[in-house]
């Protein structure tokens, strides 16, 4: 069992590593591109945690699909960068405006083609069960990204469509990565399905507290513009609770704000209408709630806790990385 930095390391040296042809240029220098943008890597981490939870040893063998986890990630990230019309990517230009729109497109379909290569260097009798976990989960991304743009045109989004729309956007790109790694240390049905409950769950809970700290947190911890989701109108889960419980009088006050040019004043006067109608504590309660799924599935797995350590770290480390 080695540290969550050796992995991490492992897996920046194998990113670092890998073998992109040079031509056409403007098909695989993108590639690189996004893949220098050192995010967090926390994905590709989760399969090598997902395998170490059961002690398994040939961690090496692991890399693979750690790396196809990683690619498909950055495949979304390119897309979604584009259908939101993003600027910025980790503090860097993002790929379709760095270069264009068509050849975003093309590099991330690319990356795609890329992750499923590394799904085929893995350990031959494994690999039906992975392709199986990986095209459910890919699948459901792109549904969970398509919720997400419907929701821009809905007046009303309730609650349990806006968890299931970040269930599938965000979180089950945990579970699964989770349930990669348990497939290729031997774990069974349950003890797999255990894990990727964790991994869902957990991305839940990360996802409402990304929304909560999106209007609370200290913007010098977050990395983020504070209030950015309330410039940008966005249905987060305090917007969707803020909905239901407005009074007629704040409704206008609230409609309203959609066309406020003044930035600082939009924030402002949501805020005091989330205060007033205490949604904050509610979108606590709930972030709650699923972390304490998460961290109940993981502890039925019949594991050491010592072998549950790492997981548990990283988890802690993911919520409460940004008060």
């Amino acid at each position: 069992m080695l540290t969550q930095s050796t992995y991490s390391t492992h897996i920046t040296e194998a990113i670092e590593q890998a073998q992109f042809p040079t031509d056409p240029p403007k098909l695989y220098d993108p590639i690189r591109y996004i893949l220098g943008l050192s995010g967090k890597r926390v994905r590709p981490l989760l399969v090598m945690l997902g395998a170490d939870l059961f002690a398994f040893e040939d961690m090496e063998s692991t890399i693979p699909a750690a790396l196809a986890v990683e690619y498909f990630h950055n495949f979304s990230l390119i897309h979604d960068d584009i259908m939101d019309e993003a600027p910025l990517r980790r503090g860097a230009m993002t790929v379709h405006k760095k270069w264009s729109e068509n050849v975003a497109i093309l590099s991330g379909d690319a990356l795609l083609v890329k992750a499923y290569e590394e799904i085929a260097r893995c350990t031959p009798t494994k690999i039906p069960a992975l392709l199986k976990v990986f095209n459910r989960m890919a699948l459901e991304v792109c549904e969970g990204q398509q919720k997400d743009m419907d929701f821009e045109t809905q007046d009303l989004v309730a609650e349990d469509d806006y968890i299931a729309m970040i269930r599938a956007k965000t979180s089950v790109l945990l579970g699964g990565a989770l349930q990669m790694g348990a497939i290729l240390a031997d774990a069974n049905a349950e003890e797999q399905e255990l894990l990727y409950q964790f991994g869902v769950n957990l991305g839940i809970a990360f996802q409402l507290q990304d929304d909560i700290l999106d209007v609370y947190g200290n913007p010098e911890n977050f990395g983020k513009q504070v209030g950015g989701d309330i410039l940008c109108d966005k249905k987060t889960i305090l917007r969707i609770h803020l909905q239901q419980r407005v009074g007629a009088q704040d409704a206008v006050i609230l409609d309203n704000l959609v066309s406020e040019p003044d930035a600082e004043a939009k924030i402002q006067t949501t805020k005091e209408l989330y205060a007033k109608y205490e949604v904050r504590a509610i979108a606590e309660k709930l972030k709650e709630d699923y972390s304490d799924r998460a961290y109940e599935a993981l502890s039925k797995i019949p594991v050491a806790d010592q072998q549950k350590a790492a997981l548990l770290d990283l988890a802690q480390n993911l919520m409460v990385r940004t008060h």
